[in-house]
């Protein structure tokens, strides 16, 4: 990642702590101060942040009209939550497209990450004393304080759910089998969901071969052939307990769309 990062221009990359909250805190109270020029660009709370992920709903919104399928909202959207940013932004495109509480929400978090989950069950803003899962990607100790209040809002249907590690690194590569793409554990464990029926229960209604899931892809950086590798060999028991099904169709291989 640091290489990545490098090769994309920054002058200067500065790792400090174990997560967001610790880097977050070292940059806002120890290098902006000696920077006069200095710009802090939030990871997931800011309205910006929400506004430019859920461009992504507008792009399925205009996607769908073009193909003459109406305004009708998808069955679902199936997206990670770290901080939030991601779902804010989702909410708050269904609510300007007009498909709030039409829609079901997934919010995935990994076993480790899953602040939000833990936020609902509690009842209130609670933070993560660690991050114990390797979905880094995800891993802020707490939720911004407006994905909360979203998730919280029964007509909006936000469901709340976790998989654990080996679940997430399952759908890296079953992903990578099927459609040939490579994505890190914090996109693999939305795509977990889609195998052995258990897109079908988390959605809570029955699912056919017209029914319209979006499920979000929202990160490759964090991720390599030898990671792939890696997490299968160490992970690769949990495909007894989650047997492949079907494939995941995608724009190539849905019903209608070779």
């Amino acid at each position: 990642m640091l290489a990545k990062l490098r090769a994309a221009g920054a002058h200067d990359v500065i790792v400090h702590g174990h997560d967001l909250a610790a880097a977050g805190e070292h940059l806002r109270t120890q290098l902006l101060p000696r920077d006069p020029h200095g710009v802090y660009v939030p990871p997931f709370d800011h309205p910006d942040i929400w506004a430019g992920n859920g461009s992504v709903v507008h792009e399925v919104a205009a996607q769908l009209a073009e193909r003459g399928e109406g305004r009708a909202p998808p069955d679902a959207v199936v997206c990670s939550v770290g901080g939030g940013g991601l779902l804010n932004g989702v909410c708050g495109a269904l609510d300007a497209v007009g498909w709030s509480g039409g829609c079901s929400v997934l919010a995935m978090e990994t076993r480790g990450t899953d602040s939000l989950a833990k936020a609902l069950e509690a009842g209130e803003l609670v933070a993560l004393e660690e991050i114990g899962s390797e979905a880094r990607s995800l891993g802020a100790r707490r939720v911004s304080e407006e994905t909360f209040r979203l998730a919280r809002e029964e007509w909006r249907n936000v469901r709340s759910v976790v998989l654990d590690d080996r679940e997430a690194a399952m759908g890296c590569w079953r992903l990578a089998d099927d459609e040939r793409l490579m994505v890190e554990l914090a996109c693999g464990v939305n795509v977990a969901l889609c195998y052995d029926g258990r897109l079908e229960k988390a959605v809570g209604k029955k699912l056919t071969k017209e029914s319209k899931v979006v499920i979000v892809l929202c990160g490759g950086n964090d991720v390599t052939v030898e990671k792939l590798h890696q997490w299968r060999k160490e992970y690769g028991d949990v495909e007894k307990e989650i047997p492949r099904n079907a494939d995941v169709p995608s724009e190539s291989t849905a019903p209608g769309r070779r």
